[in-house]
């Protein structure tokens, strides 16, 4: 493919269609991340049941898994995390206000989340590598040597 006469090559698509699936990841989660944000959502009371932990070299990521219930009324959400917990944040059994965005699997602490800012990090990104193929500098080629 040739643009401006400069050939585009395969490289400069896989980075266009990385940008492109980056992109699209960001704005599925951009309404919950912003309603995270805001506290936007049902409120209600989290019950904490488990702790699930992971280890990877180094570190150990933890999660609390428990029980929504709606401030209203309404279904109980079971098997949520608690978007932000760590190890000591609870014991089984223990309850905390919490708010629930819609997103799948997690609700949010009074505090909300600041996950927007991974979200627009992603968005960012993404636009750069679409843009890279159309706005790289081009390589000028040295002129043919002409014998006299």
């Amino acid at each position: 493919m040739e643009r401006g006469g400069r050939r585009v090559g395969a490289f400069e698509v896989a980075l266009a269609l990385g940008g492109l699936l980056l992109v699209v990841l960001a704005l599925q989660s951009a309404g919950p991340a912003l309603a995270a944000l805001r506290g936007d959502g049902t409120h209600g009371t989290f019950t904490a049941r488990r702790l699930e932990c992971v280890q990877h070299p180094g570190h150990e990521q933890c999660a609390w898994l428990g029980a929504f219930r709606p401030a209203g009324g309404g279904t109980l959400r079971e098997d949520v995390a608690f978007y932000g917990a760590e190890r000591d944040t609870f014991t089984a059994g223990a309850s905390s206000p919490a708010f629930d965005t819609g997103r799948r699997g997690h609700v949010y602490g009074p505090g909300g989340s600041n996950e927007w800012v991974v979200v627009a990090a992603m968005l960012l990104a993404g636009l750069a590598l679409m843009a890279w193929p159309l706005l790289r500098p081009r390589r000028r080629r040295p002129a043919p040597a002409v014998d006299s």
